[in-house]
């Protein structure tokens, strides 16, 4: 199944799913600001070239009787000041416009006014008082329109709306998601597929004395298909059908959370019979009373609203929540009894006839080759998420298309998968001679263990190619998905994780920082050994710690030794014995195969990937054959490298990723 899709349509969507903006309203304001100017300039284009003289040249004009009309403007606040505007004749005898400002002394004014041809204007002062008294003020009124109460309109549109629910209703038409597009989790599917039995024929149920249950919570890892799920009931029911976030009721206002808690109910209960979808639920219903000073006490009184409308006193039947999360314990007890979450589904990771089929629901959508086989892909993804099949299938594409491939090749999907899961390969990474010998030893070391050990998973592949963090990687697969893991695996775990060490100080005759990934995973699963598991003989089945995390405050700050100082040091010792008899039996197995070593760190330095029949055969034979069309520094990638591995030890995944293969990570 694929990813949770969280994006309902929020109402804004047109008739054909598109995202519609409403329309800016600075915009307008900015297109109106800058017309002004642009009519200015076109006003003053119209009147066309205007001369702008000195007193010398105007008064020469005067004199000569070129001028052939004026105004003369007076200065209200400059009763000397005069701006003269108007035409006078050229020396082409052509009419030119003039514009001056100047001061004009009595027998020069009178002169021109007696002349005839100058016409006096008298400056309207009461206007221009006016405009200068009320301008300040409009403009200051024009700030506080626009900072101010345009902001209280647009928030206030609904003013008094904060406490309205924010629960968006799905329509079957914007909604095409059925149970079809679900693949993966078919108890899951079962369980929910009984809610659109009931809202279509409740009298199925009631016959019998049922009722169907007031709530579902689904409970998964991050993209199990929790939120799919729900879409698909959603596209399934005919009801109507409610979604929100666990977060849309927790507002910067107090007592809004429980108003939107009322007043989704109250919608609800206008359309029964419903359905209520709460995404992230924990958001809202995390336990009452922990943290310091006792909790938040919004989130709690909306928390308190929730329960109340789910199983209180004015409740009626009719409505169903659903709500998903994947942090069920942190929720509230209360939210969690009968009658108000009757039931939990439990929506896991697929195994590998559920990765099967979710690949084949996203690969109706890609141009897959012929050879392509799902099933191989499903087999190698152990752990992976119905999000993170989805991506795989996405990246392939995209890889195919970089390579303008015609279709999706059995190669694309190999590099997408390792891709998703350890990053991309880091071929422009520049190391030395040295660091590559190194690399080549270190991961050689952990191939050569992986096969030689009795209760390791079969190797799939090493290489040298920088991918993610690492400078090169060791992955081995389990042929069938594991639930349990026994404590011989454990050891074959730490073993091989150890092995990389001892290959570069094989070669080197030094140690490098490159083992610090492998010296982190080893420590924690041995200490998982003897603290959770009571896989130590002098311990016992004691489990030491508390496994639960505090997450409401800080894990250092709240965690407390429930076992003396005695007992803390027998850990320590537990812990250090485990680890080295697994750093002993790994030097013992790597010095006896020094040979086969040797072989299998110089096939990684020239070919750079090889894959684990290749290591086997080096371990049988003493010798390397590379296969068809791999050429040095090119990967052994499509169907072949992609095909079964052979018969090898019993497959483990590894510690501290349950399922997932395990990965190495070379010399930093």
């Amino acid at each position: 199944m694929s990813d949770d899709n969280k994006n309902f349509d929020n109402g804004r969507g047109g008739s054909n799913g598109e995202f519609k903006t409403p329309p800016k309203t600075w915009l307008y304001w900015l297109l109106i600001i800058s017309i002004i100017p642009a009519l200015i300039l076109l006003q003053g284009k119209g009147q066309g070239k205007v001369d702008t003289l000195t007193h010398t040249q105007f008064v020469e004009l005067v004199d000569q009787n070129k001028i052939i009309e004026a105004e003369i403007n007076y200065h209200p606040q400059s009763p000397d000041l005069r701006e003269i505007v108007g035409k006078y004749t050229a020396e082409d005898k052509s009419e030119k416009s003039f514009r001056i400002k100047t001061r004009l002394n009595e027998p020069l004014e009178e002169k021109i006014l007696m002349s005839g041809k100058f016409k006096p204007v008298e400056p309207n002062t009461f206007m221009m008082g006016l405009l200068t008294l009320l301008l300040p003020f409009v403009f200051i009124a024009v700030l506080i329109y626009f900072f101010l109460f345009r902001q209280i309109k647009n928030a206030g549109k609904n003013a008094m709306s904060f406490g309205k629910s924010k629960a968006r209703m799905l329509s079957k038409e914007k909604n095409k998601t059925t149970f079809k597009d679900v693949a993966g989790v078919e108890e899951a599917k079962e369980e929910v597929s009984e809610l659109v039995e009931f809202l279509k024929d409740p009298k199925k149920f009631q016959k019998l004395g049922g009722r169907i249950p007031k709530g579902i919570l689904m409970v998964g890892s991050p993209g199990t298909g929790k939120t799919l799920l729900a879409k698909a009931i959603a596209g399934e029911a005919d009801a109507a059908f409610f979604s929100i976030s666990g977060s849309d009721f927790v507002e910067m206002f107090v007592g809004v959370g429980a108003s939107r808690v009322r007043d989704m109910f109250e919608q609800a209960r206008k359309s029964t019979p419903c359905l209520i979808f709460i995404d992230e639920i924990d958001a809202v219903g995390r336990s009452r009373g922990h943290g310091f000073g006792g909790g938040n006490d919004e989130r709690e009184q909306t928390l308190n609203a929730l329960l109340v409308e789910m199983d209180g006193f004015d409740t009626q039947e009719g409505i169903i929540i659903i709500a998903a999360t994947n942090r069920p314990d942190v929720l509230d007890p209360a939210l969690l009894r009968p009658g108000r979450f009757d039931r939990q589904i439990i929506v896991n990771l697929p195994d590998v006839r559920g990765r099967e089929a979710i690949l084949k629901v996203h690969a109706k959508n890609v141009k897959l080759d012929p050879l392509a086989d799902l099933s191989i892909i499903a087999r190698g993804t152990p752990g992976y998420s119905g999000a993170d099949l989805a991506n795989l299938l996405n990246e392939a594409a995209l890889l195919a298309a970089r390579a303008s491939k015609k279709a999706v090749t059995m190669q694309d999907l190999e590099e997408a998968r390792v891709k998703v899961r350890w990053g991309r390969e880091r071929r422009s990474l520049a190391m030395t001679d040295e660091n590559k010998k190194l690399t080549a030893w270190h991961e050689a070391g952990h191939a050569l263990v992986n096969v030689l050990l009795e209760h390791a998973n079969p190797l799939h592949k090493v290489t040298i190619i920088p991918r993610g963090q690492s400078l090169g990687s060791t992955w081995s697969l389990p042929k069938e998905d594991q639930l349990n893991h026994g404590r011989l695996e454990m050891i074959d775990i730490i073993t091989m994780t150890m092995a990389g060490r001892i290959a570069e100080e094989m070669i080197s005759g030094d140690i490098s920082s490159g083992a610090a990934g492998d010296i982190n995973q080893a420590t924690n699963l041995a200490r998982a050994m003897v603290c959770q598991w009571g896989m130590s003989d002098k311990l016992g089945m004691v489990q030491y710690g508390n496994d639960n995390e505090n997450v409401f405050i800080g894990r250092d700050m709240a965690s407390r030794k429930d076992y003396s100082e005695r007992t803390a040091q027998e850990i320590d010792e537990e812990v250090r014995r485990i680890i080295t008899e697994g750093y002993n039996k790994s030097k013992s197995l790597l010095e006896s195969h020094r040979d086969k070593l040797e072989i299998l760190a110089n096939a990684l330095l020239e070919y750079e990937t090889l894959d684990g029949a290749q290591v086997m055969e080096i371990l049988n034979t003493g010798k390397f054959t590379p296969l068809p069309h791999q050429g040095p520094g090119e990967p052994p990638m499509g169907a072949q490298a992609a095909t079964p591995l052979p018969e090898v030890p019993k497959p483990k995944p590894p510690p501290l990723d349950p399922g997932l293969g395990s990965a190495a990570p070379a010399p930093a």
